[in-house]
């Protein structure tokens, strides 16, 4: 079995999740000219980038991969669908992605489950936790059907399942500090140093809360959307 992987930029890869779903992935990098492909392998992950979801004339390969997207949910093929991820599939399927109102969501901030997650094949389990953010497009209006998960103080919308197999998270899972460093460096934040410190000292935590995540993500991609 085999998870076909959409990176958006050379600095938002798979980072954690490259060691911890325990699969194959086949890693599709557009802004290196290489094409979305039509449908996905057995499970699909959209991750995150610079950006905006509606903005295809930066980034021409987001209609092919919200087609991609859309395909995935329709046929039932687990999804999941990170940050610019998650605001991609949002607009496929027919919720609203916006410029925030409240400032750029970033470093390490807590988000918390709602009462579905209890049993959600994912989510079950992690309550309140830690997570990367780096965002401040947000997911206004959930596609219709969707199942909110995860909630925050800042942007409500952290979370959400969509059909039998598609899951949309706002923050980054797949963060390593590592990671968040090099989008902070250059970033002109006057707290770049601080916020990459306290992810530091978060990791054991982000280590803790998500692994289990992706190794549920991979449970699902191999016994199927419905079992």
């Amino acid at each position: 079995m085999r998870i076909t992987v959409v990176q958006h930029e050379d600095e938002a890869g798979l980072g954690y999740l490259g060691d911890w779903l325990g699969l194959p992935c086949d890693v599709v990098r557009p802004y290196l000219g290489e094409e979305i492909p039509a449908r996905p392998a057995d499970g699909l992950i959209v991750l995150g980038g610079a950006a905006a979801a509606w903005e295809d004339e930066r980034s021409p390969w987001q209609p092919a991969t919200r087609d991609l997207l859309r395909r995935a949910v329709d046929e039932g093929t687990p999804t999941l669908a990170i940050c610019l991820g998650a605001q991609l599939l949002t607009m496929a399927c027919g919720g609203t992605v916006e410029r925030g109102t409240n400032g750029l969501e970033v470093g390490a901030c807590e988000v918390v489950a709602l009462p579905a997650a209890a049993d959600d094949r994912l989510l079950a389990g992690v309550g309140t936790a830690v997570a990367v953010q780096y965002h401040q497009d947000t997911i206004t209006r959930l596609p219709d059907g969707a199942v909110p998960l995860m909630t925050g103080a800042q942007y409500p919308n952290q979370a959400y399942r969509l059909g039998e197999a598609a899951w949309a998270i706002q923050f980054h899972p797949e963060a390593t500090p590592e990671i968040f460093a090099s989008w902070t460096d250059g970033s002109g934040l006057d707290a770049a140093e601080e916020l990459n410190t306290a992810v530091k000292a978060a990791e054991s935590a982000l280590v803790a809360t998500w692994r289990p995540v992706a190794e549920a993500f991979t449970e699902v991609v191999r016994t199927g959307a419905r079992a």
